[in-house]
């Protein structure tokens, strides 16, 4: 994501997810509360596990890249739906 969506989430998407990967639940916990504290919903913070699956999210980039050159902004995030 961008990251003026990173730092202000809601403020422009109606939705958005962010997704957190890593091995210490401690430093998830501290890790979601930064989240919190940045306007995240913890409905919008989603754990994929381990941190195995960091790399996912960092695959994620060409997504992105080829997304922004689309859309002609970067001002887009990605949302899980339910």
């Amino acid at each position: 994501m961008n990251f003026t969506i990173m730092v202000d989430p809601l403020a422009s998407l109606s939705q958005a997810t962010v997704f957190v990967s890593g091995d210490d639940s401690a430093a998830k916990t501290v890790v979601t509360g930064l989240l919190g504290d940045l306007g995240w919903p913890e409905s919008s913070v989603l754990d994929l596990g381990g941190v195995h699956t960091a790399l996912a999210t960092e695959h994620a980039a060409p997504l992105f890249f080829a997304t922004a050159g689309a859309l002609g902004t970067a001002k887009f995030a990605i949302s899980i739906s339910r």
